[in-house]
């Protein structure tokens, strides 16, 4: 029986971020409950981790299933899962090599210290990294420096050396940062953070060609726009190209800490005491994984995804219309709707509020409102999301 709200006491948790005063207790599919029994349609879906809605019943039977036979062996002995799952990430991509981690930011920890790892061996020392303006890559040290995010560089100075910054889409200033320090190029092929920004497919294939006549290696970061959330298995696929590293999170655990950092046979150069982690491999949660990647590679799912992004930008593109808002973008279920006036935040905090049932989305500028709903979300939940956002958007736009 659910607790009532007032006697629910969270003090001893850290303030990291502002909190509604609910506490989420339930969730099935694309919906979640609170403790009040309020239910939320959920199209945030965890920043885009639960890539199978709530409650997924294959992964649960994963999870039950591992949880019986073993749960932590230690990293330093082989587990069945770590090799089923590394199995299924190369068969299905471009790389041979795979390190799990518990987090994207800690896969991208990874892909640092790899490429420069391989700048050591191959280019002298090389160990800058090209990053772009207004991405995102994560909340370590490292990883907040290599991001783009405004404000970042002085948050918790001083910033890690190393990450020159360049304009997404265009391949001259990029050009312009490139010196004999430079070993790799890391970017997000949809930065998702920055307002969901799709890198165009002439620069993605412009890039790739430039950075191998340079001899650098180039980093896509899918910790977002990963395992099924473009329509593609994994985003780079969209664009005809093979980067050398790639990183995942958020969906490949549908919900459990799991990432991974993949690279080829030719840059996967960690010798021993070089990369680690108590959990990393961990058979619970790769057991999950499998079950996502799994469902993911059903038979026509990720026609489904693309099928489901394509519905959303047809009626967010009519909210578009009917409100003289400024437009959408995005690719497959990461998308976005560009106010052209900055109520994204206020339009966050009245879709939570609404009645009888709230609504989850998310505003990360402003002026603009960004959706990561459930890979298998319905049709109908899709339109329905977009008629409590054409309420709201009739009492304030």
């Amino acid at each position: 029986m659910n607790k009532p709200l007032q006697t629910i006491d969270t003090h001893s948790v850290m303030f990291i971020t502002p909190r509604p005063e609910v506490v989420m207790v339930e969730g099935k599919g694309s919906w979640l409950t609170d403790n009040n029994g309020k239910r939320y349609l959920d199209f945030l879906q965890g920043w885009a981790v639960n890539c199978l809605g709530h409650g997924n019943p294959g992964m649960i039977e994963a999870l039950n299933a591992q949880a019986k036979k073993l749960i932590n062996p230690s990293p330093a002995f082989y587990n069945e899962p770590m090799i089923g799952l590394s199995n299924l990430l190369t068969e299905n991509s471009c790389f041979n090599k795979v390190f799990f981690a518990n987090s994207g930011a800690e896969a991208n920890e990874g892909a640092i210290k790899l490429a420069r790892k391989w700048g050591q061996l191959n280019k002298s020392g090389a160990f800058e990294i090209i990053t772009f303006d207004h991405s995102f890559h994560g909340r370590t040290l490292a990883t907040m420096s290599a991001s783009g995010k405004p404000n970042w560089d002085t948050m918790f100075a001083p910033q890690v050396a190393g990450f020159p910054k360049a304009d997404l889409n265009d391949l001259e200033s990029v050009k312009k940062l490139v010196t004999d320090k430079t070993v790799a190029v890391m970017l997000e092929p949809v930065q998702g953070e920055g307002g969901v920004i799709p890198a165009t497919p002439e620069f993605m294939r412009e890039l790739r060609k430039f950075t191998k006549e340079n001899n650098i290696l180039l980093i896509a970061d899918e910790v977002q726009a990963g395992c099924g959330r473009t329509g593609a298995l994994f985003a780079y696929q969209n664009y005809g190209i093979e980067p050398d590293i790639m990183t995942l999170g958020k969906g490949i655990g549908g919900g459990v800490p799991l990432a991974a950092l993949l690279a080829t046979d030719a840059v996967a150069c960690f010798v021993p005491g070089d990369q680690g982690g108590t959990y990393n491999g961990n058979p619970l949660m790769t057991a999950v994984g499998i079950s996502v990647i799994e469902q993911l590679l059903a038979p026509g799912f990720l026609d489904s995804v693309k099928a489901k992004g394509a519905l959303l930008k047809s009626e967010l593109l009519k909210l578009c219309a009917e409100f003289n808002l400024e437009g959408e973008r995005g690719e497959g279920l990461l998308r976005a709707l560009m106010l052209g006036k900055d109520i994204g935040p206020k339009l966050v905090e009245l879709a939570r509020d609404r009645s009888p049932e709230g609504l989850l989305i998310n505003s990360p500028r402003p002026n603009l409102l960004r959706f990561m709903p459930a890979l298998n979300v319905s049709d109908d939940e899709i339109r329905q999301m977009c008629n409590m956002l054409r309420e709201l958007l009739k009492d304030i736009a």
